[in-house]
C-alpha cells in the first residue's frame, strides 16, 4: 500500500517554476511534521523544507525565498512550490511525513520520490 503520492516534478529551465504535490494517506495517523528531501548525484538526501502541525515552516538556506512549503488540510496534501529555479537545485525529491498506522510505531514514511531537473 502507498501511502505517499508525489507528483509535479519535470525539466525546466534555470529561473522556471514548480509546483510539488505530495498526497497523504489518511491511514497515517498522528503526523507531528511533513516536508521535502531532496538528493542530487553524488550527494547525501538533505531536508529543504518542513511545516509542522502547527503551521511552522522551515527551509534550507539555499532555497529561502525562492521555494514555499503549504499544505491543504481538507486535500491532506502538502506542496512545495519551486520558484526561480537554479540548475543546482536538480534533483530527486521526497516528500517526508513523520507519522504513524493506526497500532503501529512512530516513523517517517516517504514518497517515491519525483524528478526535478533544471537546465542552464
Amino acid at each position: 500500500q502507498v501511502q505517499l503520492v508525489e507528483s509535479g516534478g519535470g525539466l525546466v529551465q534555470a529561473g522556471g517554476s514548480l509546483r510539488l504535490s505530495c498526497v497523504v494517506s489518511e491511514t497515517i495517523v498522528s503526523i507531528n511534521a511533513m516536508g521535502w528531501y531532496r538528493q542530487a548525484p553524488g550527494k547525501q538526501r538533505e531536508l529543504v523544507a518542513t511545516i509542522t502541525s502547527g503551521g511552522t515552516t522551515n527551509y534550507v538556506d539555499s532555497v529561502k525565498g525562492r521555494f514555499t512549503i503549504s499544505r491543504d488540510n481538507a486535500k491532506n496534501t502538502v506542496y512545495l512550490q519551486m520558484n526561480t529555479l537554479k540548475p543546482e537545485d536538480t534533483a530527486v525529491y521526497y516528500c517526508n511525513v513523520r507519522g504513524r498506522l493506526p497500532l503501529g510505531v512512530p516513523r517517517d514514511f516517504w514518497g517515491q520520490g519525483t524528478q526535478v531537473t533544471v537546465s542552464s
